[in-house]
């Protein structure tokens, strides 16, 4: 299993009224370390034949982050089979090494040219087994 781990510190624009990490912003970040994933591991010839359209998504809280923590965020994928692939993320407190949130995202593979769905090529498990 491939593995990407990213670090982000909390900023004030990351906050809610309650000065915690806002949920949306937990959101983001499973959506933005799973295309950095992505665009990590894909061939240029990927990139250009395929996309990812997410299909449904749970996220789980654990814990709570605030200004100026530095967090570490975890992706995989867990499974992948026919058109749709399920990647979770994990995300961490750095120094406390604490679990914050996790996150269960499954996605779809689509064709650049047809727009529709697309069985996600040997070559793609791969990359990411």
């Amino acid at each position: 299993m491939q593995v990407l781990e990213t670090s982000v510190k909390v900023d004030s624009k990351h906050l809610d009224a309650l000065k915690h990490v806002n949920n949306v912003q937990y959101v983001q970040w499973v959506q933005d370390v799973a295309e950095q994933h992505w665009n990590s591991k894909a061939t240029p010839e990927i990139l250009n034949t395929y996309f990812w359209v997410m299909l449904s998504h749970h996220i789980q809280y654990k814990g709570q982050a605030v200004l100026d923590d530095v967090l570490t965020l975890k992706t995989f994928v867990t499974k992948s089979e026919g058109v749709t692939s399920t990647r979770m993320v994990e995300i961490y407190n750095k120094a406390s090494g604490k679990l914050l949130t996790t996150s269960e995202t499954n996605w779809c593979l689509m064709s650049r040219t047809t727009l529709k769905p697309a069985r996600i090529p040997q070559e793609i498990i791969d990359l990411f087994s």
